[in-house]
């Protein structure tokens, strides 16, 4: 092995260990060997950084192989295929959730399926499922559920939702004994979701209670609960020191609008908390402060993606995403607005929004129109964070709107993209990496590499200096998924096969350690 890559691995070591002293100690190793780099929640952490350490890096990565695989038990032949999340790692063991509701419990080492729950409760995702006090919590289409994280055994479980209109398609938040999941309006059974409200639960990890529950948009529905719905949270909340959570709430509903409403005029004003950051008190669900960033939103461009927690030259900060296509910093403490960045293709169309809530339907576009970002573009999947840049996957499809009810949306193999890096201090744009196809997986980071999969079923890591390609490996399948890192393995999967050669399943690449000339520590 090269002298070079041997020094890469000691300096990446070696940051491992200083680290260590500032660690909080949900992620220290119980054995006393230093840091444990477990993906232990859906996003990594709880600030939602989407980072870990570990022995991954750019000389490291081209020494990956397949460690083991395990079949995705739902079926995958309707959208968006059978698997849409982020494993999570817990004292060994990889816990994951497939579109049926499945949840599976793996062996990191070996891939030894543990067991498996089986729920058979389709939702378009994305889910999963997150670990707390010997207890693994998630949710099917309509309940939330605990499960014994030993043996699979159901300790408890709730419907949650009100009516067909309503589902649950979120991974859940955890923190401090308390598990945080929403609602959010559902079109699986056709219809408009009208009369639909998304609801954010906090709830008892060891028990199931409700603590609270909070309406992320009215119960009114802006005067039309025949016909409105909105709010929810697609993706977990994240958790700043004192336990307060922060999340992003999702879009209004009809969008655009109807016939008889066109531009979203059923539901006039900003529609509150719809495309809003919102910072809540943990013990009461009350609100601190929120900043709607898309007021009125008319093209399905959800605020989706999980807030992240980041502290920029002493100042703490928040930062977040989504089918906007913009990247938004805020201030933690008061929610002011310090930076937006737009990403990857706009056409002149981000300020309808404004125009529509204004009521300056004859400055709106004629129909049809074709939009950029579209309603599956923008920024499709949270973000990773490390002391300097945010790193985004940005989906660049278009969408068309032919009448104010349904958009035209090209074949998903036509989609291109873009991994971007910003300044965290600027919003300034460092480097974009280019792909050949959407990435739906959003980013995932550990040390000098950011990671994304794209839709034809390759896993790129990108070196977080240069913007350069350090890696690439062709999945079984395509995948519409992150990956997820815990010590010298990455996880990835290929849930939406789209021919007969196309195989559905969850993938562990593991360093070859026999490979690089270097003994691993016990650690990993």
């Amino acid at each position: 092995m090269k002298v070079k890559a041997v020094t890469a691995l000691a300096v990446t070591v070696l940051a491992t260990t200083m680290v260590t002293a500032s660690a909080s100690a949900e992620t220290q190793d119980a054995l006393g060997c230093g840091w444990r780099s477990a993906w232990s929640q859906p996003n990594a952490d709880h600030a939602g950084t989407r980072a870990v350490p570990g022995p991954i890096n750019s000389a490291t990565v081209r020494h990956l192989r397949t460690a083991w695989t395990v079949p995705i038990k739902a079926p995958t032949d309707r959208w968006p295929g059978g698997y849409a999340t982020t494993p999570v790692v817990a004292n060994g063991v990889v816990y994951t959730q497939d579109l049926d509701s499945n949840v599976y419990a793996i062996d990191l080492r070996t891939g030894r399926q543990l067991w498996t729950k089986m729920y058979q409760s389709w939702t378009n995702g994305p889910n999963g499922v997150a670990v707390a006090d010997g207890v693994v919590l998630g949710a099917t289409l309509t309940d939330v559920f605990g499960l014994d994280a030993r043996t699979g055994r159901e300790i408890w479980r709730h419907k949650i939702v009100r009516n067909a209109s309503e589902g649950i398609d979120m991974a859940p938040g955890v923190h401090k004994g308390t598990v945080y999941i929403s609602t959010i309006p559902s079109f699986l059974h056709g219809g408009t979701a009208a009369g639909a409200v998304g609801v954010l639960w906090a709830i008892d990890v060891r028990t199931g209670r409700t603590k609270w529950k909070w309406n992320t948009v009215p119960e009114g529905l802006w005067g039309r609960p025949d016909l409105n719905s909105g709010g929810g949270l697609w993706y977990p909340p994240t958790f700043d020191e004192r336990g307060d959570l922060y999340v992003a709430v999702a879009n209004p509903n009809p969008f655009l609008g109807t016939d008889e409403f066109p531009w979203g005029s059923s539901r006039p004003g900003s529609n509150l908390y719809s495309n809003s950051v919102v910072k809540l008190d943990s013990r009461t669900g009350r609100v601190v402060w929120h900043n709607q960033l898309a007021p009125h939103g008319v093209y399905d461009w959800d605020l989706q993606n999980s807030p992240t927690l980041a502290t920029v030259r002493g100042r703490d900060v928040v930062i977040t995403s989504g089918k906007t296509g913009y990247v938004y910093m805020l201030d933690r403490r008061t929610g002011k607005l310090l930076w937006k960045t737009p990403v990857g293709i706009h056409n002149g169309h981000d300020n309808d929004n404004l125009l529509a809530m204004a009521g300056k339907l004859d400055q709106l576009p004629k129909l049809p129109v074709t939009v950029y970002p579209g309603v599956l573009g923008g920024v499709a999947a949270p973000g990773a964070v490390d002391r300097s840049a945010t790193y985004v996957a940005v989906n660049n499809m278009p969408a068309t709107w032919a009448n104010q009810n349904v958009p035209d949306i090209p074949p998903l193999t036509s989609g291109s993209g873009e991994v971007v890096a910003l300044d965290l201090a600027s919003g300034r744009v460092k480097w974009t990496y280019p792909v050949g196809s959407s990435p739906y997986g959003g980013t995932s980071l550990t040390n000098d590499l950011v990671f994304t999969t794209t839709f034809d079923g390759d896993v790129h890591a990108v070196n977080t200096r240069t913007g350069k390609l350090a890696w690439r490996v062709r999945l079984p399948g395509t995948s519409n998924s992150p990956v997820a890192i815990s010590g010298d393995t990455l996880l990835a999967a290929s849930g939406w096969p789209q021919n007969a050669q196309e195989k559905a399943e969850i993938v562990a690449y593991r360093i070859d350690w026999g490979k690089t000339g270097i003994s691993p520590s016990k650690c990993w």
